[in-house]
């Protein structure tokens, strides 16, 4: 506890979670995201005694991406839930960061005094609103998809245009420049994703808030099959975000005076620690590099350097899992053993993806083991296309932290940052791969190559390979050698529609 605070009025804790999972026998039936939220801070309040949530004062949610027709459901929210805050807000994007931050913004409050009972809260319900959709839909036609329709990626350009529209596309270029960088062959950086993932889905196993609790083994989790198909190279179905859930998650924050007038056990109160948030360039070719993130770097290691840990002090941590990609990053700066658990959920896989509100159920988990095992707890939040980073401790113990923080590192992160290559979107000539992947198709052949290439001259640039160029296509899959930094030449689509393409020097 802050020592300057010793009536505990600025000592922000977290008193109640709650979650919920929705699952109708008939789509007509199923909760919308208001629904979801209500029902959530309903628990919350629950598990907070009762009682708290009528006096709430602040209310923050997660911006969902399912049920568009709704939002903003902030002010909708309140008036279900029969509650008037003096502070309302949604976030303006559903990013993977944002109950983390709104975390953060709380226990700020409850710290200058702005607020006495905080709530946060966030759902989505796109299994339903899929199912809706397609019930409408004419036979034969596409089925709605409300990731990729969403009004933010409608937008058709030059990253558009080589097939980077969506995080399925671009988070493999992480995957593929990290495993170059570590020096793992293909084998092994699947089998260190497979190893993880295989993790969660044995925490999931075990959580009752888990979407899929089925144990599935790491050769599975990596190998396409009938039921796992290929996304993006090297993700399969089961290495990825599965949004295709009902979900909603939130938590309540008062001060540690109002919980002890509430009458609420120490026992169950939850401190929150010091935490840091740094960010990458909103778009994704704008980065020094695909090997690393100075945002996540800065992020993690700023929240362990001033809580004064070390991974080693850490009892349970939550690496942001939407793709192995990310946690893959985060615990090689955390420092943090293959073999321990990355989660309290289950992951976004296991767990369950709800778009941006998938942390606001890690921290429900997170608060329930640390009321049952003790000791602290590391949230480490990803959002965008590895673009927004927020991480934050919570302990079963009085922490040092002393709010309201400023949580904003961005500098650091700047410094850090390389030299980011100008864009070159015409380049044709001799061209090196610094990063790629390959898009399948539902039936799980090969639909288009994509290569991030570097000239000579330093630009950065993107050529494809089409689908009927198998040679290069397995150049790019087989595992047999590194394709980063391989040697190649973009040449000119043979009309000016065409797209560039990449073509690898003779051997």
């Amino acid at each position: 506890m802050d020592e300057r605070d010793e009536t505990g009025e600025r000592t922000p804790v977290i008193v109640g979670v709650g979650q919920v999972n929705d699952r109708p026998e008939r789509p007509e039936d199923g909760l919308d995201p208001i629904g979801l939220m209500a029902e959530a801070l309903r628990r919350a309040d629950g598990d907070a005694g009762g009682r708290l949530l009528a006096g709430c004062d602040s209310l923050a949610v997660v911006s969902q991406l399912a049920w568009p027709q709704l939002n903003p459901v902030d002010g909708k929210l309140a008036e279900a839930l029969g509650i008037a805050p003096a502070q309302s807000e949604q976030t303006a994007m559903p990013n993977g960061d944002s109950p983390i931050r709104l975390l953060h913004e709380a226990a700020n409050r409850i710290g200058a005094g702005e607020a006495r009972i905080c709530a946060v809260v966030g759902a989505e319900a796109l299994r339903t609103a899929a199912q809706l959709a397609a019930a409408k839909a004419k036979a034969g036609e596409d089925k709605p998809n409300a990731l990729r329709d969403a009004s933010h990626r409608r937008r058709v350009g030059y990253a558009q245009s080589y097939g980077l529209t969506v995080p399925v596309d671009v988070y493999p270029l992480y995957e593929n420049a990290g495993r170059a960088a570590y020096g793992q062959s293909l084998a092994e950086g699947q089998a260190e994703s497979g190893a993880l993932w295989a993790g969660m889905s044995e925490i999931a196993a075990q959580c009752d808030h888990a979407w899929i609790r089925d144990a599935v083994a790491a050769e599975d989790i990596v190998t396409p099959s009938e039921r796992n198909r290929p996304l993006a190279f090297p993700y399969t179905k089961l290495q990825v975000a599965n949004s295709s859930v009902n979900q909603g998650a939130g938590f309540l924050v008062t001060s540690l005076a109002e919980a002890r007038r509430r009458g609420i056990p120490e026992e169950r109160l939850i401190h929150i620690g010091y935490g840091a948030a740094a960010h990458e360039n909103g778009d994704f070719l704008q980065r020094d590099s695909y090997a690393g993130s100075p945002g996540l770097t800065v992020s993690i290691a700023r929240t362990l350097e001033l809580n004064g840990v070390t991974a080693a002090d850490l009892d349970h941590v939550e690496l942001y899992s939407c793709f192995p990609c990310v946690p893959k990053m985060a615990r090689r700066v955390l420092d943090w053993p293959l073999d321990r658990p990355i989660t309290r959920f289950g992951g976004l896989t296991f767990g369950g993806g709800p778009i941006g509100n998938y942390m606001s159920h890690a921290v429900a988990c997170m608060v329930e083991t640390l009321r049952e095992t003790g000791g602290r707890g590391l949230l480490f939040a990803n959002g965008g296309y590895a673009t927004h980073n927020h991480t934050i401790l919570l302990s079963a113990e009085p922490t040092e932290a002393q709010f309201p923080q400023d949580f904003d590192y961005q500098a650091e992160a700047d410094a850090l940052r390389g030299e980011i290559p100008p864009l070159d979107e015409a380049y044709c000539g001799p061209a090196a791969i610094e990063t790629y992947t390959v898009h399948y198709a539902r039936d799980g052949a090969p639909r288009l190559g994509t290569v991030v290439a570097r000239t000579p001259a330093g630009t950065r640039t993107l050529a494809s390979v089409p689908p009927e160029d198998k040679a290069t296509l397995d150049l790019l899959t087989s595992g047999a050698h590194e394709p980063v930094g391989s040697a190649g030449t973009i040449l000119a689509g043979e009309t000016g529609d065409d797209l560039r393409r990449w073509v690898p020097d003779a051997a």
